[in-house]
């Protein structure tokens, strides 16, 4: 397999990956300027020429990778007997230099409840690269006619009509993001229970303090712990954006979402009243 297919697959199985690109070779060199090879965190395609200054590429990449860096960078490497490197000596006689560019997987993002809000939602983050999940029981809120306007932007979109929600739950990587925000409340709460079984990233749940602090009594009931339970953010949004229509919400919501993924899960950045 090529470097490209390489590439490819990996896109389709969402892993990050580093190309590793030889961008100048001067003297002596065992491959020419634009040799291209992909590393995941535990496979290797193509080749940029072997031996120790591969072999440290490599290392790199997959500290890279490993660090959730973004940031593209440049190693230069002699490749002569009086330069011993962290895998020996290479003595080509000449010097290369390499461009790292990281592809980073792509964020999952589920939203279960495609009502006002839920497809307002989906219109903002159907235009980020990310993996878009939309899951509603009803089938008329998943109509062609209805998500055709969500199609066509760099998200990845998957339209699940589903009669038990909460099965989507398990299937997800670890890290996604999910938002419930469906039409019933019982239905809300099962979905937030079946959550809190797993390892997202984060849980929005959609409604005002007082369904949160009913939703927190019937979680511990069920078994779990405070520290899980607060694990779900509600209200969902930040308070500066006061507008109660759905497109405003949705404004509040990606935001808060955006900041979040930032912040590599750092403190919220504020809470919505809906």
């Amino acid at each position: 397999m090529d470097w490209l297919a390489a590439l490819t697959q990996l896109r389709e199985r969402n892993e990050t990956a580093v190309i590793a690109t030889l961008a100048h070779a001067r003297g002596h060199s065992p491959r020419d300027a634009g040799a291209k090879m992909v590393i995941s965190a535990h496979e290797l395609w193509g080749s940029i020429g072997g031996g120790n200054f591969e072999a440290s590429i490599v290392d790199r990449a997959r500290k890279l990778i490993a660090a959730g860096g973004s940031a593209p960078e440049l190693m230069t490497f002699a490749l002569n007997d009086k330069v011993a490197g962290t895998h020996g000596v290479q003595c080509c006689g000449g010097e290369v230099t390499v461009f790292l560019e990281v592809i980073n997987s792509r964020r999952t993002v589920v939203i279960f409840g495609m009502g006002h809000v839920g497809y307002e939602i989906s219109h903002i983050l159907a235009r980020q690269p990310l993996n878009l999940i939309l899951v509603d029981t009803r089938q008329e809120a998943l109509t062609t006619e209805r998500m055709e306007p969500l199609r066509g932007g760099p998200a990845r979109l998957s339209i699940r009509h589903e009669i038990a929600p909460e099965v989507v739950l398990p299937t997800l990587p670890e890290g996604a993001t999910v938002l419930v925000l469906t039409h019933d409340h019982t239905e809300d709460f099962v979905l937030c229970e079946a959550a809190l079984r797993t390892t997202l990233f984060h849980i929005g749940l959609i409604g005002s303090r007082s369904k949160f602090a009913r939703f927190r009594k019937n979680l511990a009931a069920e078994g779990h712990a405070e520290a899980e339970i607060d694990r779900i953010t509600c209200p969902i949004g930040i308070p500066t954006i006061a507008g109660k229509d759905p497109a405003s919400i949705a404004v509040g919501v990606v935001a808060d979402l955006l900041a979040r993924w930032e912040n590599a899960g750092g403190e919220p950045q504020g809470e919505y009243l809906h």
